[in-house]
């Protein structure tokens, strides 16, 4: 990672921590979704890319289960990456964009940042693509709201969590058997956060990204659904 981009994660971590101070918070005016929302093919490309990107990386962690209950349920991460990686790029088709351009000034960054974010092994690879991918899902669902109604209409449901459930259920009951492993997990959740903010605020309209006040409440939001997702896991976040 660059000296800039290491830079930028400990400042958007230093945000995160300050953001779960309610007080705070609420000193801070919202910042409205149209005021933040990249252009239609940006944000088509970027999240086509990042779902691809973790399906990918879902693909090569099932190895490594401790247990085929593991395994499967990672399968389950990535097949759900895929469906939402397909169901954006038919959108993406849809309005006459070849996907593959639309995806191409997103990939290096995207690489850099699963290459970051590669687990040490299944547990960690496993918190990774729920915590990374539960933190990008919850944004792209939230800047959908500000796009065409017809996009809206056909995407609504493409972020859904509805993978969560099985990764909660396996992971606690690997973490039952050993809790070792819990402080490890949690000190990685964390880990993640600077690293996967940066990518969230690539997501953004280029000319909201500096005005780190008003961009606050987003932080805010996204890291309340994080800490809620650590805790589901007994994690702290």
């Amino acid at each position: 990672m660059s000296w800039w981009n290491r830079k930028r994660a400990a400042q958007l971590a230093a945000q995160w921590l300050a953001s779960r101070n309610p007080k705070n918070a609420a000193q801070t005016e919202r910042l409205q979704l149209d005021d933040v929302s990249p252009e239609l093919d940006v944000y088509l490309g970027q999240a086509a890319y990042l779902q691809l990107s973790l399906y990918e990386t879902m693909g090569r962690a099932g190895a490594s289960a401790p247990t085929l209950s593991g395994r499967l349920v990672t399968g389950v991460l990535a097949t759900t990456a895929l469906e939402r990686h397909r169901s954006i790029v038919a959108e993406i088709e849809r309005t006459g964009d070849d996907p593959a351009d639309l995806m191409a000034p997103h990939r290096e960054a995207i690489d850099r940042f699963v290459e970051r974010t590669s687990g040490a092994d299944w547990y960690e690879s496993m918190l990774t693509g729920y915590v990374t991918a539960g933190i990008l899902n919850d944004l792209f669902a939230n800047l959908l709201r500000s796009l065409p109604a017809d996009v809206q209409q056909r995407l609504k449901t493409v972020f859904d969590p509805r993978e969560e459930a099985a990764v909660v259920e396996e992971l606690s009951a690997r973490i039952e058997e050993e809790p070792l492993v819990s402080s490890r997990l949690a000190m990685w959740g964390r880990r993640l956060v600077g690293d996967t903010l940066l990518v969230a605020r690539s997501a953004l309209a280029s000319h909201a990204r500096q005005d780190q006040s008003r961009l606050e409440p987003v932080w805010t939001e996204l890291i309340a659904a994080h800490t809620r997702r650590m805790d589901a896991l007994g994690l702290t976040a």
